[in-house]
């Protein structure tokens, strides 16, 4: 390194030297100080920067921008209401709705008080703007049918005489193009589903109520479907858009929905393609709140959930919108999601969304024609919920591309230097790149041998309630990790010699690092690849538009905070994409099940954030230089070549800075170890519940010859996070290790009555004896016929009648497989390991349920095997009403904490041989 002419000596810290020839300092900066004069080294007059400030500067940059998003996240309406929608009635709907406490399809709070609440507010309706210029219609739809969709793995889904109310409103001439608005009343068990989505339904109801009173008549039509069984994973809506006359002039749809309570409603999937509808949101939207990036996390399956918008796209190929509250999602699904929760602003926004965007549509001549704008993708997204940046993708392809040519292109112009300075600027990108890469991966690889002893150490998720102690403990590891490795890096490879281009360089290894990933998520077609083309096209503009105000003017306090708002649109995007993931997986991971370590999940999460807000520090700390001493400041033109360096090269030392860190991390570590930062909440204000799911239930099993061969009850006890029931089991001491269950694979299902196939999800349950359960209307199951077909299957018909949530459970023994059955478009789908799921739920009045299947023989028996050729088992689920209470239930309910979150039934369990 001591031969490299494109080092410069500085001597001992503290020491100063004057510039002699500022044009020469000038010259260096030209060429980046890789010329290939040996001779010329001119002297650099230099402060280095002192630690604290630095710090503190860095820190102050990343928190201010930090609470501009939070800033942005509280304020739900921008600017004042137009009036047209009333929130207060909406919140009254909302208040009613959910009055009635949990329901469940099949519940008379779903199918009797909840349908005559929202009849009676329809008929008002219609009753007072009979006078107007359109015409309201309303139909009671209870559809029957079944699908097959790969959600958890993959499942078959039957449903019977489900509800469905669907409103009509149109000009009175009639209408042949549609919209379509949807929501859903129905609710899980045990929870009240005031924003998964009475809240929807209530906003549905205000929007009827003021489109309905609008003097001047639409050119299309309206459909509000207020359906009835969206829990049951998605029936109603599968119910309307397959079998109700109107559906077929429906043209495009939004779906409302929720993953968490309250706050603002963001729009997370729209398409498939038509642009159209993007650009309708953008135009209408009062408080638009956007991101192409959770559209397309959504759709990988990251997140286990699903809407409605699955099956319109899927079963209607229509196009549509979907938006969801995200906030708070630790009370998603549970007694917590209460209408109080609920802002008045968070309803207030929705509706002026909804209404504006269904009035722009409604008066639009792209609905009657939607299938001429139906090619192509939008880019979208907002910035801090003022404006929606939208684009067709095919120009976001075009943009990146030009942002990546002119970002290699800068690049390949410092390669291309003449003499060996191009070379030996390669070698340095390169090695640097290395630094940077290794310090990634050592600092993630670090991070999660911490995590792996929190999780040893029977403390995960303590940060489930104090998020901001992962900050502290995995942030600051990781910070101080990378820090350390740069340091490393300077004092050891570069030897106490300090390149005098150094923050130059580490700045290009930033934009050929975006810039790669700009081009991979371009070439995936991702249209998510905006967020890199944000983190180049911004900081290189910067950079070369004030070059000239630096040159002349030096580090002024105008160039640093030029500088600094140069960088600040792509960080505070950055960092409110950042407060998404966050605010979304970190309440998943209290109901992602037992098998997903979750400190490795936010481990790794912390510190991606890091690395990746990191990566322009090189940026930010330019500006830094113009807070040192004055007498620093007259000296610019020293400050032209080291506007770039590393704020690691900066400072005098980073020891302060890394001792600050460790002591964080280590007081953090502490704390966690010591049980401090408990995982779980009671409190009323904010309550981060443990879910756990409580069933008691009766088992019966069945040989070949129909006798039965076995029968117990129990509490069929299951933790849905990590954590078990470590922290329940001191205040239920029975629920222990000598209870915990073990699947019995020649059972269907484990032998247990999973209510849905995600018994990869939870293998850690408990089973403790009880009395046998005695519902009032207990499951009747029947062979009503087998026989042997022409082409060598064995059909059998089956009857079943019993409660509205009942689970089939399929299992060929081996050699044995299914042919043909009654379900779905008659293939059978989503083979889970050997086994197959069928999902039924009914609601009032439903006949009895009847099905068939086919299955092909094994040529030869197994002698390892169950007997027979296959094992059926069905599972019934008492949600509501006295059957879903028992006083086993009720007593050990009793004994739960309050943090904790016990959702309970009962069930029954019957398998039979065939």
């Amino acid at each position: 390194m001591e031969s490299d002419t494109a080092v410069r000596r500085i001597k001992p810290l503290g020491t100063r030297y004057a510039a002699h020839d500022n044009s020469e300092i000038q010259d260096c900066c030209e060429d980046n100080g890789y010329r290939s004069d040996p001779k010329r080294k001119p002297e650099v007059s230099l402060y280095l920067l002192r630690e604290g400030l630095t710090a503190c500067l860095v820190s102050g940059f990343i928190l201010g921008l930090w609470g501009v998003v939070h800033l942005s996240l509280q304020q739900l309406v921008i600017g004042k209401s137009t009036g047209e929608f009333n929130a207060v009635r909406a919140r009254q709907h909302l208040e009613q709705i959910t009055s009635v406490g949990p329901r469940p399809v099949g519940s008379q709070e779903n199918e009797v008080l909840t349908v005559a609440y929202l009849l009676e507010q329809i008929e008002s309706i219609r009753a007072k703007t009979a006078a107007g210029p359109h015409q309201l219609t309303v139909d009671v739809q209870h559809p029957t049918g079944s699908f097959s969709i790969d959600f958890l793995g993959g499942f078959t889904s039957f449903y019977d005489h489900v509800t469905n109310i669907a409103v009509r409103l149109e000009p009175k001439g009639g209408s042949q193009h549609l919209m379509l608005a949807n929501c859903h009343f129905d609710t899980v068990a045990n929870s009240p589903g005031a924003s998964d989505d009475a809240v929807s339904c209530a906003v549905m109801l205000e929007v009827l109520h003021s489109l309905a009173n609008q003097s001047t008549a639409f050119q299309h039509g309206v459909i509000f479907l207020f359906n009835g069984a969206e829990e049951n994973i998605l029936q109603a809506s599968h119910g309307f858009i397959t079998q109700h006359p109107w559906a077929k002039n429906v043209r495009a749809f939004i779906n409302l929905e929720a993953a968490g309570v309250g706050g603002k409603e963001v729009v997370f999937q729209t398409g498939p393609e038509n642009p159209w509808l993007v650009q309708a949101y953008v135009h209408a939207a009062k408080h638009p709140f956007a991101s192409v990036v959770g559209q397309e996390v959504f759709q990988s399956g990251i997140i286990p959930s699903d809407t409605d918008f699955r099956i319109y796209r899927d079963f209607g190929n229509i196009p549509g919108i979907d938006l969801a509250f995200i906030e708070n999602g630790f009370i998603y699904h549970t007694k917590y999601d209460t209408a109080d929760r609920i802002l008045s602003g968070s309803i207030q926004r929705a509706g002026d969304n909804i209404l504006a965007v269904l009035k722009y549509l409604l008066m639009s001549e792209k609905l009657a024609d939607s299938s001429e704008y139906r090619h192509g993708n939008m880019v979208f997204f907002d910035v801090l919920g003022v404006v929606v940046v939208a684009y067709p993708a095919r120009v976001g392809t075009i943009l990146n591309y030009v942002v990546a040519a002119a970002t290699f292109l800068y690049l390949a112009k410092k390669a291309s230097l003449p003499g060996n300075g191009g070379g030996r600027y390669v070698r340095d990108l390169t090695c640097a790149t290395g630094v940077v890469l290794l310090s990634w991966f050592v600092t993630l690889v670090s991070v999660l041998i911490v995590a792996l002893i929190v999780t040893l150490l029977g403390r995960s998720m303590f940060w489930y309630t104090h998020f901001y102690a992962s900050i502290c403990l995995y942030g600051a590891a990781a910070t101080g990790k990378m820090i350390l490795i740069h340091t490393l890096a300077k004092n050891l490879y570069y030897g106490g010699v300090r390149l005098v281009e150094l923050g130059d360089l580490f700045f290009d290894v930033s934009l050929l690092l975006w810039g790669c990933t700009l081009v991979w998520l371009t070439q995936q077609g991702l249209c998510s690849a905006y967020v890199p083309m944000l983190m180049v096209a911004f900081p290189l503009a910067t950079k070369l538009l004030l070059a000239k105000e630096f040159k002349h003017r030096g580090a002024s306090l105008k160039y640093s905070l030029l500088y600094l708002l140069g960088l600040a649109l792509p960080y505070v995007h950055f960092m409110f994409l950042i407060w998404v993931v966050f605010e979304i997986f970190t309440p998943i991971m209290g109901r992602s099940g037992t098998e997903i370590p979750p400190e490795v999940v936010m481990a790794s999460l912390v510190t991606l954030a890091t690395v990746f807000l990191s990566s322009f520090f090189v940026s930010i700390q330019t500006s830094l230089m113009a807070f040192c001493e004055p007498e620093t400041r007259q000296l610019s033109g020293a400050f032209l070549c080291l506007s770039q360096l590393h704020f690691i090269y900066l400072v005098r030392s980073t020891k302060w800075i890394l001792a600050g860190l460790g002591s964080v991390f280590i007081i953090t570590l502490v704390l966690v170890s010591s049980g401090l930062f408990f995982p779980y909440s009671g409190s009323p204000d904010a309550p981060r519940p443990k879910r756990v799911f409580l069933q008691h239930t009766t088992r019966t099993f069945h040989n070949l010859q129909g006798q039965m061969e076995s029968r117990d009850s129990g509490l069929w006890i299951n933790s849905f996070d990590f954590t078990g029931m470590q922290h329940v089991i001191p205040h239920i001491p029975e629920i222990n290790d000598s209870f915990r269950t073990r699947c019995q694979e020649d059972r269907p299902f484990c032998g247990f009555p999973w209510f849905l196939p995600v018994k990869f999800l939870s293998r850690k349950n408990w089973y403790l004896p009880a009395p046998k359960v005695s519902p009032a209307s207990p499951v009747e199951f029947r062979l009503l016929s087998k026989e042997d077909t022409s082409w060598g299957t064995v059909k059998m018909t089956f009857t079943v009648q019993g409660p509205s949530h009942m689970s089939l459970y399929l299992m060929p023994h081996r050699g044995a497989s299914l042919s043909a059955w009654s379900f779905g478009d008659g293939t059978p789908q989503f083979d889970l390991n050997g086994e197959y799921f069928i999902f039924y739920s009914h609601g009032l009045n439903a006949p009895t349920w009847t099905f068939w299947f086919e299955v092909q023989p094994p040529r030869e028996p197994d002698p390892d095997g169950p007997k027979g050729m296959i094992s059926v088992a069905i599972s019934s689920h008492y949600f509501f009403g006295e059957d879903k209470r028992t006083a086993q239930l009720d007593e050990i309910l009793r004994r739960f904490p309050t943090w904790a979150f016990p959702s309970s039934w009962v069930s029954t369990y019957d398998m039979y041989r065939y």
